[in-house]
């Protein structure tokens, strides 16, 4: 096995993330979208999933399905269309050990999605650029602009230099946050939907008081980039 460049350290919190392999889209319609969505709730379990057999042939809905403990918690996620943004840390409570908790989680997700998309599009070979990348989170003040640049991360779907020019519109992005389902901002809105299962707020810092201030504070953080190493 190789050694991977940030090791997964017990305890502690990451940036986990991936694109298509040579930058190419890994969801093309919202059914995509949709299964890998899923594939987060149901594959965070010490047990394995069959999706046709036990989803679709059974007649289930993954959101009712019971996948068992989670083995990872999830604090806040995003979909792109080449790419995902994850932040994450192992569930002590699950009894393993941190590495093999996250790695077994996110082998099974993009193992599971790979098959569905390479079977959906008549296509064959690796859908991912090689093994999904982690950073690790080393003060909360990293921590914090992660949450909020994920959140705020679809954007650039209406706002291609947003990262670089700042946010020009910030009415008009709070509306486009406000109408994209496929990250856990909504969530934090307190809107109820069945997604709301993927993440599990336990493990991590209350950053924000109200839905207000969760507004406020993602677009403030987003301009304190903590310099990196």
């Amino acid at each position: 096995m190789s050694i991977r460049k940030v090791p997964i350290v017990s305890g502690e919190y990451y940036h986990i993330y991936n694109r298509g392999n040579s930058k190419q889209k890994i969801f093309l319609d919202d059914k995509d979208r949709d299964r890998f969505l899923k594939l987060l709730y149901l594959c965070n379990s010490k047990g394995g999933i069959d999706f046709r057999e036990q989803i679709v042939r059974a007649k289930v809905s993954a959101w009712d399905f019971e996948k068992g403990e989670s083995i990872v918690n999830i604090g806040a996620w995003v979909l792109m269309p080449n790419h995902f943004h994850l932040y994450l840390t192992a569930n002590a409570k699950a009894r393993l050990p941190q590495e093999d908790a996250i790695v077994v989680f996110l082998h099974k997700v993009l193992t599971a999605y790979s098959k569905y998309f390479n079977a959906k599009y008549s296509r064959t070979g690796s859908l991912f650029e090689g093994k999904f990348k982690s950073v690790h989170m080393e003060n909360d003040t990293q921590a914090k602009y992660l949450f909020s640049y994920i959140h705020l991360n679809p954007i650039k779907l209406i706002d291609s230099k947003w990262k670089e020019g700042g946010i020009k519109d910030k009415k008009k992005a709070i509306n486009f946050l406000d109408s994209y389902k496929w990250s856990s901002y909504l969530d934090y809105l307190g809107i109820i939907r069945p997604e709301n299962k993927i993440i599990n707020k336990v493990d991590f810092l209350v950053y924000f008081d109200s839905k207000k201030s969760f507004q406020e504070e993602v677009f403030d953080w987003i301009k304190i980039e903590p310099k990196e190493d």
